[in-house]
């Protein structure tokens, strides 16, 4: 079999994927995160009556522990089959990448474990968010002047 004929095999049987559809899913996941984040700010203003800068820490957290226990009860991997990058996106799937991590290499003890590959996968988004950061400020120094 020469390799065109098996390329249109392999064409065939790839399962095609709707690509609208997990766009309008994750779209719609990301868009109700965003407003449970919007409601939780809000909510942390109102009860502890402090500012929308610090309800957001309190917000930022709330949706960190909610991405790290979602994965070790075993539902969040589940969601994200079906929300995609809804779920992925946000600061719920960097706490899902570092817990992940944690709970796959804790049998290997707290040092060689859990701090030497807790951030395999937070990794490389930590170090490409710093160097866009400091070339979009580098950036905007230059157009917009000291």
């Amino acid at each position: 079999m020469d390799n065109n004929k098996y390329q249109d095999i392999v064409n065939r049987k790839t399962p095609k994927e709707n690509v609208l559809y997990n766009g309008m899913i994750a779209f719609f996941v990301g868009g109700f995160i965003g407003v449970l984040g919007q409601f939780l700010m809000e909510l942390y203003a109102y009860l502890f009556h402090i500012s929308q800068s610090e309800a957001s820490i309190f917000m930022i957290m709330t949706l960190i522990f909610l991405g790290c226990l979602l994965t070790c009860l075993g539902f969040f991997d589940k969601w994200v089959t079906f929300a995609r990058c809804g779920l992925i996106i946000p600061i719920t799937g960097f706490a899902h990448s570092m817990m992940s991590a944690a709970l796959e290499y804790r049998k290997e003890g707290l040092i060689m474990g859990i701090g030497a590959n807790m951030l395999k996968l937070a990794g490389s988004v930590i170090i490409y968010g710093v160097v866009s950061a400091y070339a979009f400020g580098t950036l905007r120094l230059l157009i917009m002047g000291g």
